[in-house]
């Protein structure tokens, strides 16, 4: 039986590759508001740059510096053997690739399930089906037995690109918090910007602070809404609309939501215009998207502000 992708992140962790350094810590400079929420039967969290630190602050398709593109590019066609089965065109290798790789993002992006003017998602992992697709056509062969079908490859080299792309660690006291808030009783769920290998990203970073048995444990995997399954990314309003309504079908109402982001007017700021609870995390300058003027603005100003995330129990008075 083909391996799961969260088996596979664990079978590349034993191989003790060499991947990308999370980035430092800056401090941002800002106090904390902790005045307790009533009536909270929610949590609903961002996951890169709030429970997740990532280089860059955020989740990347193209990074800015060639440098890493090349590397990322050129470790994941090494891994997957698929130079054998590529176009042989004057340049490099990962130069080819990323002419084919950048089409295959910007032809996705022409799709839309939103609404009007709502940013795309692209999922990462039909990015990698089509280009494996291409190579399929000049005879790829792989492992089905370790990988699966051309999906479940397509996940797979998807989550190694981009671990090859970026450095990720928890944000400290991610998992404690998450803990705290399932201790209190309350039902938890991830409202982000997300590809298919986020949760396993997030579930492995957060082993670095304790244990816990698997992926979902922590969140309702009903009430959880992901970019790359909705189609559509933040700060488009259709992506918090959907999370609003798996929150209704489950008995709980947007003022009983309480929604932590370290970004104000691209996700807290939406949030709260449906009605959420908003608490904006300003732990780190990198990740922190919190203007002056979107903290004084009564429309766009958080309910809350914490500087660590296990404040989370002062919100709601555990």
């Amino acid at each position: 039986m083909a391996k799961s992708l969260l088996e596979y992140a664990e079978w590349l962790a034993e191989r003790k590759l060499r991947w990308p350094a999370a980035p430092k810590i800056e401090s941002a400079k800002a106090t904390a508001y902790l005045k307790p929420l009533t009536g909270i039967r929610a949590i609903t969290w961002n996951v890169y740059g709030t429970l997740l630190r990532i280089t860059d602050g955020e989740l990347l398709f193209q990074h800015p510096q060639a440098i890493r593109m090349e590397i990322a590019l050129d470790k994941t066609i090494q891994e997957f053997n698929m130079w054998n089965s590529m176009t042989r065109k004057p340049g490099k290798p990962w130069e080819y690739m990323q002419q084919k790789y950048l089409n295959a993002v910007d032809e996705l992006k022409m799709a839309s399930s939103g609404r009007k003017g709502d940013a795309t998602e692209v999922n990462s992992a039909h990015v990698w089906k089509k280009l494996l697709s291409m190579l399929d056509k000049k005879d790829y062969e792989y492992d089905t037995g370790f990988y699966g079908d051309m999906d479940e490859l397509s996940e797979k080299v998807a989550y190694f690109f981009h671990s090859s792309l970026q450095g990720v660690e928890a944000a400290p006291g991610a998992l404690p918090a998450l803990q705290a808030v399932q201790a209190a009783g309350l039902r938890q769920a991830l409202l982000t910007d997300a590809q298919p290998f986020t949760l396993v990203q997030l579930f492995r970073a957060l082993l670095e602070q304790g244990s816990i048995p698997r992926p979902d444990v922590l969140f309702t995997p009903s009430l959880n809404t992901f970019s790359y399954e909705e189609g559509v990314r933040k700060p488009a309003k259709t992506l918090y609309l959907r999370a609003v309504d798996r929150f209704v079908k489950a008995g709980i109402q947007p003022e009983q939501i309480l929604h932590v982001s370290s970004k104000v007017h691209d996700d807290l700021a939406v949030a709260k215009s449906l009605g959420m609870r908003t608490a904006l995390y300003a732990s780190e300058k990198l990740g922190l998207q919190a203007a002056p003027e979107d903290l004084k603005d009564s429309a766009t100003k958080p309910d809350r502000l914490i500087t660590e995330l296990t404040q989370i129990r002062d919100l709601l008075g555990v």
